[in-house]
């Protein structure tokens, strides 16, 4: 018995919290189903709306969120690029029907982590949303190898705004006025900023940003 006990804590322990936002409803009860049934996955909300789903991540992180790119009523795109920049989102699967080959473009000009057509089997959506959690960006017929090795693509819109404010040469308290946050809070950006570049200091992220252009 104990050792059953261990087993289903183990199982808990490693599964992925997972945010679903679906604006078909019966495409919502049909995925949430198949992912309750997934033991890999722990499904805390479901949502109908774009404002449904960041009310719900914003109550309750999780690791990954799959989203309709025609959600209503913000929009898959819109929804990315709100989710991108806010700190402790979940990285994000776009489910969509990409007939014309330009969806799963934009989805990834967005920031999102992953794509998958809707005609393809539900197992390809578990095993991207798996691959996503680990850190892998999943993009159909898009070698995303380049972007995975370049630090920079990996920031946010708020990152790289504040990257390029340290070029120019702003200190912290210029830089507290002009993002309209706290020092200590530019203190917290910049530590991120530099853990994602592998630098140490703020000469370090600047020589890196004038290297990358």
């Amino acid at each position: 018995m104990q050792n059953l006990e261990c087993v289903m804590l183990e199982i808990r322990l490693e599964q992925i919290d997972l945010a679903l936002a679906e604006g078909n409803p019966l495409v919502l009860s049909a995925l949430s189903e198949v992912f309750e049934k997934d033991r890999r996955f722990s499904l805390v909300s479901t949502s109908s709306t774009a404002e449904g789903l960041l009310g719900a991540v914003m109550r309750v992180p999780v690791k990954v969120a799959v989203i309709d790119w025609h959600i209503p009523q913000l929009g898959g795109q819109k929804l990315v690029e709100v989710l991108r920049d806010q700190e402790g989102a979940p990285r994000l699967v776009i489910y969509a029907d990409d007939s014309a080959g330009t969806d799963s473009l934009k989805a990834l000009a967005a920031g999102a982590a992953g794509f998958v057509d809707r005609k393809s089997p539900v197992e390809r959506l578990l095993d991207t949303c798996v691959d996503v959690a680990a850190g892998k960006m999943v993009f159909p017929f898009i070698d995303v190898r380049g972007l995975q090795s370049d630090p920079i693509q990996q920031l946010t819109r708020r990152e790289k705004a504040l990257l390029e404010a340290l070029a120019n040469g702003l200190a912290n308290k210029d830089l507290a006025r002009e993002f309209d946050i706290s020092t200590n809070t530019v203190k917290y950006h910049l530590s991120n900023l530099f853990d994602k570049l592998g630098v140490t200091s703020r000469t370090q992220a600047v020589a890196y940003y004038f290297k990358s252009r």
